[in-house]
């Protein structure tokens, strides 16, 4: 007795499947380089941040400390006749001071250093201190103890969390902020809450000008999602889910 043979119509189905699951692989290939790639050139541009904050507080910032000294040297030589060119002189220093305070402001927001020398805990906390005095916010932050986290994976919660109390203080309307970081599952979860006018999520995370694409964009290349929770009125609360592995 001999085996039946295969109808053509099963060997054709076996050929668009065996197909079907090639294309598959190779666009699963394709996405993981295109993650890999995407999260190389978000590397670049971080490093650029740093390197830029570095120049910015060895360079200019030490320049700037070095001629507000130079003046102040210059000031203690003058007469009390010169006292025109004393306040001249005395505008110069403040100016110097302020421009000293302005550059250190933009080497910190670049990439502060505490977030590569303290961690991500410290870089969290000095973000809320220093968000809430330029902002009025009154932000709290709470943050579970966290296992060892690489690079990477550190730049993107902070950031996260800077792009959302950055909206939250131009957008919300708001007075109290929480943020939260905890560990679930294998997953880190950010969740930054305001007590503002609400949204229509739907709206917002069409919106460009909200800073949500972005983030979300971000979260995507390391397997993570974006969260938006509101209603007009009620406040708002964003939560940023990524795998521990970052993807």
């Amino acid at each position: 007795m001999t085996d039946k043979a295969p109808a053509p119509g099963d060997s054709s189905l076996s050929a668009i499947r065996e197909q079907y699951q090639r294309l598959l692989g190779r666009l699963e290939a394709n996405e993981r380089e295109f993650r890999r790639l995407a999260r190389s050139v978000w590397r670049v541009q971080e490093d650029e941040r740093r390197r830029l904050a570095r120049d910015l507080h060895d360079g200019i910032g030490q320049n700037l400390t070095a001629l507000k000294h130079r003046l102040t040297q210059i000031g203690t030589g003058l007469t009390p006749a010169q006292a025109s060119l004393r306040e001249q002189l005395d505008a110069a220093i403040a100016l110097c001071g302020d421009t000293l305070d302005d550059t250190r402001e933009m080497s910190r927001l670049l990439r502060p250093p505490i977030l590569d020398d303290l961690g991500l805990e410290a870089a969290l906390q000095w973000l809320a201190r220093s968000q809430g005095d330029a902002s009025g916010l009154s932000i709290a932050v709470e943050i579970e103890p966290l296992p060892p986290l690489d690079g990477d994976l550190r730049t993107l919660l902070f950031r996260i969390a800077q792009e959302a109390i950055n909206n939250v203080a131009k957008h919300a309307g708001a007075s109290n902020v929480l943020l939260r970081l905890v560990v679930r599952g294998g997953l880190l979860q950010l969740q930054v809450a305001d007590d503002g006018r609400g949204c229509d999520p739907a709206q917002a995370l069409r919106s460009g000008g909200s800073g949500l694409g972005g983030m979300r964009e971000r979260l995507r290349l390391h397997d993570g999602r974006l969260e938006l929770h509101s209603s007009p009125g009620n406040g708002a609360r964003i939560r940023a889910v990524v795998p521990l592995d970052g993807g």
